[in-house]
């Protein structure tokens, strides 16, 4: 029997022959180098750098994640959004430094891996942080590693922690290759987090004596923002121009989320003739970072976006606007995820979420109760 090296698998109809050797068409696009784990020796006390301290909850969470790796025990976090998760891990990767050990930080999506990177080494400036995604792999060596979970085929048994953020995003949910490539790169523990976990990951983490935590409770100890819906049967265009016209009368940056790539490019042309200063980006948008910088810096009122931003992006005093809310391509998870863009900041903690649609769903009704759920529970 057949194995791939590289993906594991050992199903035959992925198997094929070329020039006599045998390929494997589920992995055959990873392509590119591996590195070997090295054992490192430089023993030194690390600890993290934060800009404020952490809440009583987020104490005891980063505590807890902590203990739960030092006992070897695999963990999954639940955080709400605006929970702070990144900042809950610090403790256990400065641990992991301190010891010589080999930490990973994987993340769906590229843009949140950029996004992240800057913070990861204000946290750790002593050591090598370096960013693994495609178009970006001239660097594969660090201390902490922050990477793309595309780019896990290159560390095989590799990584003492492997961090991975946002577990229930495309294109790792559900994604069996994906999630056997993060399997294959683990030598130690995991620790996995989301705000809208699946119910097979809880238990999952359940069935191996893993580590359970939750946290619903932002660090800033404000409620999650409750979506707001506006049911209308005419035409929804007009009810966007006048929230759109409230939140840029009053400097308040704005998200408008659309459910495809052709709706989002014929919404910003049709944007364009009463607002001009903004802008459309997707997953095929080539200067996306470009324009998402620009937004953040004030020099756009407005970016109409697919989900590609539904995660790991902080604006200050952002508002955000749900077009088309019970199109079926909004899961609960989703719509969950793009509110909790809202009220991230300690010094703009309020904010507006609009679900703008002809009927309100039960995706819609679940994520709205869930959020309000969240709310309602105390924070651990």
């Amino acid at each position: 029997m057949y194995i791939c090296p590289l993906c594991g698998t050992k199903d035959s109809k992925y198997f094929g022959i070329n020039k006599g050797k045998i390929y494997c068409r589920r992995c055959v696009t990873f392509q590119g180098a591996e590195v070997p784990y090295e054992k490192k020796y430089n023993f030194e006390k690390v600890e993290e750098k934060l800009n404020y301290p952490l809440s009583k909850e987020q104490e005891e969470i980063s505590n807890k994640i902590l203990r739960a790796y030092i006992e070897g025990k695999n963990i999954l976090l639940h955080a709400v959004c605006g929970a702070g998760k990144t900042e809950l891990t610090y403790k256990v990767i400065a641990h992991c430094l301190s010891s010589c050990l080999q930490v990973g930080f994987a993340i769906p999506r590229r843009d949140v891996v950029v996004e992240l990177l800057p913070r990861l080494q204000e946290a750790f400036p002593s050591k090598k942080v370096v960013a693994v995604y495609g178009g970006n792999t001239s660097s594969l060596k660090g201390d902490i590693i922050l990477l793309t979970t595309h780019q896990l085929y290159r560390y095989k048994n590799y990584f003492d922690l492997l961090i991975i953020d946002e577990t229930d995003a495309f294109p790792f949910s559900g994604n069996e290759l994906l999630n056997d490539l993060f399997f294959r790169s683990l030598r130690g523990t995991y620790l996995m987090m989301s705000a809208t976990p699946l119910p097979y990951m809880e238990q999952n983490i359940k069935e191996s004596n893993g580590v359970y935590l939750k946290l619903m409770r932002r660090y800033h100890n404000h409620p999650l923002i409750v979506p707001r819906c506006e049911i209308t049967s005419f035409i929804p265009f007009f009810i966007l121009l006048k929230y759109m016209n409230k939140f840029i009368k009053n400097h308040k940056p704005l998200f408008i989320f659309v459910p495809t790539i052709e709706e989002g490019e014929i919404l910003l042309k049709k944007v364009k003739m009463f607002y001009k200063n903004g802008e459309f980006v997707s997953s095929k948008t080539k200067e996306r970072s470009a324009i998402i910088s620009s937004f953040k810096n004030g020099e756009l009122s407005y970016l109409i976006t697919t989900s590609i931003l539904e995660r790991g992006v902080t604006v200050k005093d952002l508002q955000v606007i749900v077009y088309h809310a019970d199109h079926e391509l909004y899961d609960e998870g989703t719509l969950i995820q793009i509110s909790g863009r809202v009220g991230r900041k300690i010094d703009a903690y309020d904010g507006e979420v609009i679900f703008i649609a002809s009927r309100k769903t039960k995706k819609m009704e679940n994520a709205i109760r869930k959020i309000e759920n969240a709310n309602e529970q105390e924070g651990l």
